[in-house]
């Protein structure tokens, strides 16, 4: 497991990044004001905790063959990690300085299970939260822990959904409180975005000039 520094650093980006009012978060808003908070909160599940059940299995599983394979192609795949987050990071600060406007349009009663359904399939559909997965949760893992990968990779994207889904989860609890409240205030979009952004290129670099997501240690 990681130690409780690097821990800090790993926990740190995933709430940045979580709190910035991405697609996510703003679905669940437009949900809970058109279709009530049951239909949020039962889609936050279906983005976060059944999809956790598909995503993580199959990355853990694939991370952990790969550093059998090739320990090199495992250093690569941490190297295209460290500059994907560089560029996600860039792409919210750019990003940050677009108009944003909440999607508050109604829409039509749906079932708890097609809620959860939807939020399921919104997620394992949407390319990026894999992408995302595959090049964030590596750079924390280290393969000479006495801890194997594959608990390493389940305890860290275990974190992650689950942090997700308190998040999301209360956002879904608030839609009409949370939906107004930044409805007058786009201007704090801009702000979570960019400091996600300033942390995702931030630990980006930090990854690519040192080759580790661990505080520097004196």
């Amino acid at each position: 497991m990681p130690d409780g520094p690097t821990f800090l650093t790993f926990y740190a980006a995933v709430l940045a990044l979580q709190l910035a009012p991405g697609p996510d978060m703003m679905l669940l808003l437009s949900r809970g004001v058109g279709q009530g908070r049951r239909a949020a909160v039962l889609t936050a599940v279906g983005m976060t905790l059944v999809a956790g059940l598909v995503q993580l299995p199959l990355l853990a599983l694939g991370v952990t063959s790969l550093i059998a394979a090739s320990p090199l192609a495992f250093d690569l795949l941490r190297w295209a990690g460290a500059a994907y987050l560089v560029w996600l990071g860039a792409t919210l600060l750019v990003g940050s300085f677009r108009r944003h406007r909440l999607d508050r349009k109604a829409a039509r009663p749906v079932s708890d299970l097609a809620a959860l359904r939807q939020g399921l399939i919104n997620n394992l559909t949407n390319p990026k939260a894999m992408v995302f997965m595959l090049a964030f949760l590596p750079q924390f893992v280290d393969p000479a822990s006495a801890w194997p990968v594959t608990v390493q990779l389940l305890f860290l994207g275990g974190v992650q959904k689950l942090s997700g889904f308190v998040i999301l989860g209360a956002v879904a609890l608030g839609t009409g409180t949370i939906g107004n409240w930044l409805a007058r205030r786009p201007g704090l979009i801009a702000w979570q975005e960019r400091c996600a952004g300033v942390v995702m290129v931030a630990l980006g670099l930090r990854l690519a000039l040192t080759g580790d997501a661990s505080p520097v240690r004196r």
